[in-house]
């Protein structure tokens, strides 16, 4: 499925777009930690648009990137009480979009506003290393700035590692390819040393794409401290304007 433009101006028109909340559990306690804000859009029937398809149509126009990212990352701050720890992604093409004076940077902005200890930035695993130096500035801006930061889609195939990045977050998510892979022995050493070395360097581990009490006892097996995906209930969406 490809978005044209039209398609693509119109869904932003009509301000079709929303978020996801997601809850992260503690693996142990099985308390929810804090929730994290996906992004979601629907077409004009109201049936749902992966986001995939919708962020890869708009990187061919970063400004309007820029005006859906804002937008979405308004209502996923808005979208939970204050009380309520959020994971949110920030694209960072559309971090960059604006310029690289951080004075005038509307994200920076928009999370300092929130209670500080409130927020914590997804970085998407990188596929190119242009995205890796990206990422690495960015988490170098929020760190300064007191803003805790993670590394999203650890291990999925389509992505490099870049160890400096890595370094640098306080959390770590394993894709959820880690789920599907369980059985390559060779994978999962991988794995498992990726969690060695977030353990040793204080950094918390979360498992995504958890859907059965299976994935739940694989969690326990290899060690992560919190668990996130549709095994948990607790999950509601928010639209614009709803």
């Amino acid at each position: 499925m490809m978005l044209s433009q039209r398609q693509l101006l119109e869904l932003i028109e009509a301000q079709r777009f929303g978020a996801e909340f997601q809850p992260i559990v503690a693996l142990d306690s099985k308390e929810v930690y804090a929730y994290e804000a996906l992004s979601r859009f629907k077409d004009a029937h109201g049936n749902l648009i992966p986001p995939d398809y919708v962020y890869a149509a708009l990187h061919d126009n970063p400004l309007l990137l820029l005006q859906v990212e804002l937008a979405q990352k308004r209502i996923q701050l808005s979208g939970l009480s204050n009380q309520h720890r959020i994971f949110v992604n920030l694209d960072q093409d559309a971090f960059y979009a604006c310029g690289k004076k951080l004075a005038d940077n509307p994200f920076i902005d928009l999370i300092q506003a929130q209670d500080k200890g409130r927020v914590v930035v997804e970085l998407i695993e990188n596929s190119a290393m242009s995205d890796a130096m990206m990422s690495l500035s960015m988490i170098e801006v929020f760190n300064q700035l007191g803003v805790r930061t993670a590394l999203d889609d650890l291990c999925n195939p389509k992505s490099m590692l870049s160890v400096a990045v890595l370094q640098l977050v306080e959390w770590v998510k394993l894709d959820k390819c880690v789920l599907e892979q369980r059985l390559d022995a060779n994978f999962m050493v991988f794995v498992e040393k990726i969690i060695d070395f977030a353990k040793v360097t204080g950094k918390k581990v979360v498992l995504e794409g958890v859907e059965t009490e299976s994935d739940v006892a694989f969690a326990h097996q290899i060690g992560v401290d919190y668990i996130q995906g549709f095994y948990f209930k607790e999950q509601f969406v928010q639209f614009w304007g709803s």
